[in-house]
């Protein structure tokens, strides 16, 4: 999720495990704590794939968020220890570790497990939904106004986790209504993405990875029966096959889980990551090779 939204978790945990003993600065603190695992982009792992593909990584790990929560909180312990260690750890491990878990609901695909396994990606979240951050912007604003009533940040919290739940029902939902038509086109078992348009649970995009084509489909809950309208796109197996041939390729169809739309341009084999954005409109392009005397070459973007 937004760097917006991950603080507003952070600040609205941390003043319902603290606020009654800090105040304004565990919200402040809970604030701090929810971003920190996003300070990984200012690393450079030195080419334009990898720094898509290891964001998310170590920085969002459960194995490493859980450690640390623990050491901060010792740190803290030794700040106030009439607070008491327990109390700490709840409020570090609370305000870190449910970045990644928020994370892991949209598309994009948390490594909640690094090393281990690939992104955890559930994809019923678009990364920012302000129907699940303004309850909890709202909770904030009155607790720093009124730093007594913590009632309001547990009732923030209570909404935005209810609006998970939905969203993951929501998904389902639309999985079952477009599997009648993913049935007559003998698709049902094809890699299927089903995730929500920008800002909202109430319009779906769902991506249907097909032998030889792409299917991209829009629907919502307020289209009645009217059934939804299909575009196809070519994905371009022999583009594929060698983009595969190639490391940086084989990363992105990790990463992506093979959600890709590769095309030549320019005589450059470009990769773009179809999960985010709209259908034939995304923002993540990657060069993965360029034509130079009739043969493919790696490049780095």
């Amino acid at each position: 999720m937004d760097s917006v939204t991950q603080a507003a978790l952070g600040a609205t945990l941390g003043g319902v495990v603290l606020g009654s003993r800090l105040g304004r600065k565990a919200v402040l603190g809970g604030a701090l704590l929810g971003t920190l695992p996003d300070m990984d982009v200012v690393l450079d792992y030195g080419s334009a794939v990898a720094n898509f593909t290891r964001h998310r990584g170590f920085s969002h790990s459960l194995l490493v968020l859980f450690p640390l929560a623990v050491v901060l909180a010792y740190a803290f312990y030794r700040w106030r220890p009439q607070i008491g260690f327990p109390h700490w750890v709840l409020f570090t491990t609370l305000t870190l570790v449910t970045h990644p878990i928020l994370d892991a609901f949209t598309t994009y695909g948390t490594q909640i497990f690094w090393p281990f396994g690939g992104p955890v990606a559930v994809g019923s979240l678009f990364i920012i939904d302000p129907a699940y951050t303004l309850p909890l912007l709202i909770g904030v604003a009155i607790f720093l106004w009124r730093p007594a009533r913590v009632r309001p940040l547990a009732i923030a919290a209570v909404l935005s986790t209810a609006y998970i739940g939905w969203s993951v029902m929501a998904q389902q939902i639309v999985a079952d209504r477009v599997q009648p038509l993913l049935a007559e086109r003998n698709l049902t078992n094809a890699p299927t993405l089903i995730q929500p348009m920008p800002f909202s649970t109430l319009l779906w995009r769902i991506t249907v990875l097909g032998q030889n084509d792409r299917l991209e489909i829009v629907t919502g809950f307020f289209d009645g029966d009217q059934v939804p309208r299909v575009e196809v796109f070519d994905r371009n197996r022999t583009l594929a096959h060698v983009a595969r041939q190639l490391p940086e390729g084989q990363q992105l169809a990790w990463f992506t889980r093979d959600f890709l739309a590769y095309h030549n341009s320019n005589n450059e084999l470009r990769a773009t990551d179809i999960r985010l954005g709209l259908p034939g409109a995304h923002p993540f392009t990657f060069v993965l090779a360029h034509r130079e005397k009739r043969r493919m070459a790696t490049a780095a973007q």
